[in-house]
């Protein structure tokens, strides 16, 4: 039996009731099904892309890069729009955008219509990034998926847009 490192005893009760009890389906022990929502893959993948981006010497977090990636894709959207698109709250978002507008990569622009509303803009500084990061982010991929089908891929793709759906 593995045991995770726990910091209380709640915490070691809670994860060996994870490891040795099963779901009412028998689908997954509550440990594996523990580790999916845990994100570990998810956590490997963005370190590993942390690493690579530091390699290729980007000073830009996997945070930061999730904001300019929805920027390239549709530029000058609003603060509110960008938390819908990166799951994040308004603080975090405003915290990353400030860091970016720092590092001069995007600028705040109030909106025409309505002035309560900043647009985030890109600047021309981010727009070199864009290539890198996404070749960075592709070979990150080829990386974590060395030994997994194609099959496999879309399986885990469907199953995973399957439980987003029904908790969304």
């Amino acid at each position: 039996m593995i045991l995770f490192l726990a910091i209380s005893k709640k915490r070691i009760y809670f994860e060996i009731s994870c490891i040795t009890n099963y779901m009412p389906n028998n689908q997954f022990k509550r440990g594996e099904l523990y580790s999916v929502i845990n994100g570990m893959a998810s956590t490997a993948v963005a370190r590993r892309l942390q690493k690579n981006f530091r390699q290729a010497g980007l000073d830009i977090t996997i945070e930061q890069w999730s904001v300019l990636y929805h920027l390239w894709k549709e530029d000058c959207l609003s603060q509110q729009e960008l938390c819908n698109r990166t799951f994040r709250d308004k603080p975090s978002i405003t915290r990353l955008i400030d860091n970016l507008e720092k590092q001069k990569l995007v600028k705040r622009i109030p909106s025409k219509e309505d002035r309560r509303i900043n647009l985030v803009c890109l600047t021309e500084a981010a727009r070199p990034l864009q290539d890198l990061t996404i070749d960075l982010a592709n070979q990150t991929m080829v990386e974590a998926l060395v030994g997994v089908t194609r099959d496999e891929i879309e399986t885990v793709k469907s199953v995973f847009q399957r439980v987003y759906d029904n908790l969304t």
